[in-house]
């Protein structure tokens, strides 16, 4: 019953915006909940990317694909996106498997930052 009044919803609305904390959790649910491959994933993202009513910042979800497809974390790709717009230079993930400062996985916290800038190793 809800899955139909979501899907009414949808149909039924003039513009469907995703803002990218969603789009990152989607992504995420697809790959470590559903199983997804990251190509079936991306596949997924590049499906609602194509829905003419769906408003997204298209650019960014475009770098999270772009890292996604290449091995990475989706998330990653849109922090290092907007990151970098903020005017960032280099990107740091906090995750707990990488040990510290790394390119991590899934990040439980992550900046860009200017150089100059010395991190704990």
């Amino acid at each position: 019953m809800q899955a139909d009044i979501a899907a009414k919803v949808l149909t039924d609305a003039e513009l469907i915006a995703v803002a990218l904390p969603c789009l990152c959790e989607f992504a995420w649910v697809l790959l470590k909940v559903y199983g997804f491959q990251p190509a079936d994933a991306a596949a997924a993202i590049r499906a609602l990317l194509a829905i003419a009513n769906v408003e997204m910042n298209r650019p960014a979800v475009e770098a999270g694909l772009s890292v996604l497809e290449a091995g990475g974390d989706f998330a990653d790709g849109v922090i290092a996106y907007e990151g970098s717009g903020l005017g960032g230079e280099t990107f740091v993930s906090f995750d707990k498997k990488g040990g510290g400062a790394s390119h991590g996985a899934r990040a439980l916290g992550a900046a860009f930052v200017r150089r100059g800038i010395a991190l704990p190793g």
